[in-house]
């Protein structure tokens, strides 16, 4: 399940041996408890996929805190998966979180030069989240999809260490 014109990206197709060694963190905002409990159980999905035992899951309050967590996890994981949603109200306070989040995250992952995977929503309505939270009924599921590119983009830099 993947938007218009994302790549499909298989965790089978990727070298087991490889992925299983992995050490994966998940930081996961907790507003939007429905939405959040989609986006986590698919990521620990997609890392039992990919052979990952016992992933690191951290929740922090909101999308807000998810930079911060992240960079205190990057340099002791392979990869850090970030999951939060963010739903537009009236007033501008949604810009400010989404732009903090997205650049935060951005820099962490620049930074330290462990991939990041974004799997943060920015939504204007609440249905738009359920849409992609991965849940029944969900037209896609952002939390594995999350998950997913940051193995795939660990794998393939671990030939540059």
């Amino acid at each position: 399940m993947s938007g218009h014109g994302a790549p499909t990206i298989d965790l089978t197709t990727l070298n087991r041996e490889e992925t299983s060694q992995l050490k994966l963190a998940i930081v996961a905002a907790s507003w939007h408890t429905q939405i959040m409990d989609g986006l986590v159980d698919g990521a620990l999905r997609a890392a039992k996929e990919a052979g990952i035992a016992e992933p690191v899951l951290l929740r922090v309050p909101g999308s807000f805190e998810l930079p911060v967590a992240a960079a205190r996890l990057a340099p002791h994981f392979d990869a850090v998966v970030a999951l939060g949603v963010v739903i537009r109200g009236g007033t501008p306070h949604f810009d400010y979180v989404c732009q903090a989040a997205t650049s935060g995250l951005t820099d962490v992952s620049v930074r330290t030069g462990v991939p990041v995977g974004f799997g943060v929503l920015t939504c204007d309505t609440e249905q738009q989240g359920l849409d992609r939270a991965g849940l029944p009924g969900s037209s896609e599921d952002k939390g594995h999809e999350a998950v997913t590119a940051a193995l795939a983009t660990a794998v393939t830099l671990k030939q540059f260490q």
